[in-house]
This record gives structure tokens, sequence and C-alpha cells, in this order.
């Protein structure tokens, strides 16, 4: 008898220090579509975000929960794209502040840092060689 895996998917949950400016961010800036949100007091405190099929998740914290100095330390998400260098010229097309481009593990790799500190990476494969940088590239 053949049963279906009872997990189907995994959903970074990122605490955030202001609602606004993250959804403001992965919104307006990365492309990200609000697809359900909590708004106990009128005020969006929670909310699921998805680009693509990829998601994740937002929450405000209490400011006394969190130490400023600890933002995004060790959380890093990675994004499985089809082509991360078009996606590269698309957020600093925005003016997005954005790590140029290298080959790592056998894929283009660019970085965008959130507003509170957690690395964002959108890879896609390639053949270029290790450690090429966009730049020695084109």
């Amino acid at each position: 008898m053949h049963t279906e895996p009872n997990v189907k998917q995994a959903v970074p949950f990122f605490w955030v220090a202001d609602m606004d400016t993250s959804l403001h961010f992965y919104t307006n800036r990365l492309g990200f579509e609000l697809i359900k949100k909590w708004e106990p007091n009128g005020r969006i405190a929670w909310c699921w975000l998805q680009l693509g099929s990829a998601s994740l998740m937002l929450q405000e914290h209490m400011k006394t929960a969190f130490q400023e100095s600890k933002k995004g330390t060790g959380v890093s998400v990675c994004f499985i794209c089809k082509d991360a260098l078009a996606l590269y010229h698309a957020f600093r097309s925005k003016e997005i502040e954005v790590n140029e481009p290298f080959v790592g593990n056998g894929a283009w790799v660019i970085m965008v840092t959130d507003p509170d500190g957690f690395s964002l990476l959108f890879e896609s494969e390639t053949d270029v060689p290790e450690e090429t940088k966009y730049t020695d590239w084109v």
C-alpha cells in the first residue's frame, strides 16, 4: 500500500521589526504577492506571501522579544529560479541593493538582504565555471 507523504512544503517564517516596511520590500520591490493575512486590530500582524511557487510568512515581533544586534543572524532562504540573472537585472532596475552574481555550486547566485537582515538567495543552474563573477562573464 502506497501512502502520500504527509509533509508537502517548508515555508520560511520571518519575525520582522516593522510589518509595513517588510511588506513594501517584499511586495513592491521584490514582486511577492500577498496571499493570506491576519489583521487582529485592523493592521496586518501576519501574512503569507508568494512569488511563483515559493512562499514565506512574515509576522511582526514584539519589540521586547528580539534584540536589534541579532537581526537576520544565521538565516538565509534560497529561492531556486529559472533565471536568477533576470531577477538581478529586475532588482537593479528597481534600485534594490543586490550583490554581484557569482557561480557557486553549479548555480548563478544573487543575494538581497531584507529590512530585517535576512539573506535572500536567488539561484539558477548553470554550466559556467565555479566562482565566476558576473562582470568577468559578460
